[in-house]
């Protein structure tokens, strides 16, 4: 029988992370679900998927933090032998005008967001070059195209993840380990459902395709850069905007939405 591929997905307790973690595991992957707060959620999730046939464990770890970053990684590898595949999706945001964000504020965000990404993709990287064999994908944003006021650390967080991605794929792409970026659009989860209460027609207007997207739709992309049907493809960042963040302005057009 061949061995289950292991994935680990950050920040998967709920929204993006959740719908990643869940469609790995119906994929067949044995999956590590990451999360820093609600732990009776994961440990729902975890028996829900072990129930359909998944080997799923809950890990904890705020992936800012060194320590508890390696322990993590020492849990996973301890129950699971390897680990195949690295979803950094954990990430935080601020909303305020720059003039009045906090230094505390700036720091949890960057810290969260880019260093945690850091952290993730070494260790797993260490443990997927001795396989010479691994996929890692980070989660990015419109804002790797645009600058979103209101969110500078935000921002600059997933602008340095989208260079940090084409940074560590250059490294790694001799060990055979494989590294891309995913750049969600406008997509409907409960944060943003609670950000704005007519999140799905306001930004569905805007976008080319008309409607906004779901969860669903940034986990099958996640999927198929991690998945052998993306073997060659390194350095990469695909956006799943339906072509928000592509529409240029032009005067006096009809395409400017």
């Amino acid at each position: 029988m061949t061995a289950r591929p292991t994935a680990l997905v950050t920040g998967a307790n709920s929204g993006i992370g959740k719908t990643i973690v869940s469609r790995l595991a119906h994929s067949g992957y044995d999956v590590a679900i990451n999360y820093k707060v609600d732990a009776d959620s994961v440990e729902r999730l975890a028996a829900e998927l072990q129930r359909d046939g998944a080997r799923a464990i809950s890990v904890f770890a705020d992936v800012g933090n060194s320590s508890d970053v390696d322990a993590m990684f020492e849990k996973i590898l301890s129950t699971f032998g390897k680990i195949d595949a690295l979803v950094n999706n954990a990430g935080v945001q601020v909303w305020k005008p720059l003039l009045e964000v906090e230094e505390a504020e700036w720091d949890r965000v960057i810290t969260t967001n880019l260093k945690g990404c850091y952290l993730c993709t070494q260790r797993a990287a260490g443990h997927m070059k001795d396989r010479r064999s691994g996929a890692i994908v980070n989660i990015g944003s419109g804002c790797n195209k645009v600058p979103f006021p209101n969110l500078s650390g935000y921002t600059a967080s997933k602008g340095g993840i989208e260079m940090f991605t084409k940074s560590a794929a250059l490294e790694l792409g001799p060990h055979g380990i494989r590294v891309n970026c995913v750049a969600p659009g406008a997509i409907e989860t409960e944060r943003t459902k609670n950000e704005l209460a007519d999140f799905a027609k306001s930004w569905s207007s805007l976008t080319p395709l008309r409607r906004i997207g779901t969860s669903e739709d940034v986990a099958a992309a996640v999927e198929f850069l991690l998945s052998d049907r993306a073997s060659f493809i390194t350095g990469q960042t695909l956006g799943v905007d339906g072509g928000l963040f592509a529409q240029p302005r032009w005067p006096d057009s009809e395409y400017n939405l």
